[in-house]
């Protein structure tokens, strides 16, 4: 069992390690979402350069990457905690990517993902929180923050026994969103606008 939860945490991380912000912009010939936009490797940011379309491509991918490594694992039989250091394997892919020269997103869509197979009822109460936080702020760095900051006590309510790695993950998303908290605390973060059409 020893080396099978070694060589699923390995996978966990190189699956996360797939950019699907980088590859969908490549597909629509959309510039490249870590040069361009916020710089950011995301969904968010993918919305901003080329609209819906690649963006709910993208944000189904990253959840992807979150959700089969941590799926599989859980039909093979691994135990909840080292389910849980998986999904934080599959995160650090997502923030680190071995193939992207290591340039990242934040993974909350991958967060988001890895907590489907083992705790459904919590990753909807999630996407819960990010939507209700999003639609009343239009900033989606404020909605991702506070559904983070939230999700070890929703973990403790609802799983308890995943509450240790939720709190990791939590800690790693929130330490991606540093810049995003200096800018919200002086004011600075944007709000999301819809891309300008061809004819603006």
């Amino acid at each position: 069992m020893g080396a099978l939860i070694i060589l699923a945490i390995m996978s966990a991380y190189l699956f996360g390690s797939i950019s699907s912000a980088v590859l969908v912009c490549k597909l629509f010939g959309l510039p490249d979402p870590r040069s361009a936009g916020s710089n950011n490797p995301g969904a968010t940011n993918v919305y901003r350069i080329g609209g819906k379309l690649p963006a709910i491509l993208t944000l189904f991918c990253d959840v992807l990457k979150g959700m089969i490594p941590v799926w599989v694992s859980y039909f093979l039989g691994i135990e909840p905690f080292f389910l849980g250091l998986i999904a934080v394997s599959a995160c650090l892919g997502h923030i680190f990517p071995l193939y992207f020269q290591f340039r990242g997103g934040k993974a909350v869509a991958t967060a988001l993902g890895a907590m489907f197979p083992v705790a459904w009822e919590m990753a909807l109460l999630l996407i819960a929180t990010w939507l209700v936080v999003f639609r009343v702020s239009r900033v989606s760095s404020l909605a991702a923050i506070i559904t983070v900051a939230l999700a070890p006590f929703y973990a403790y309510w609802i799983k308890p026994q995943y509450t240790v790695p939720i709190i990791m993950i939590s800690v790693l998303i929130m330490w991606r969103h540093q810049s995003n908290i200096v800018r919200l605390r002086s004011g600075q973060e944007t709000r999301i606008q819809r891309p300008k059409s061809k004819e603006d």
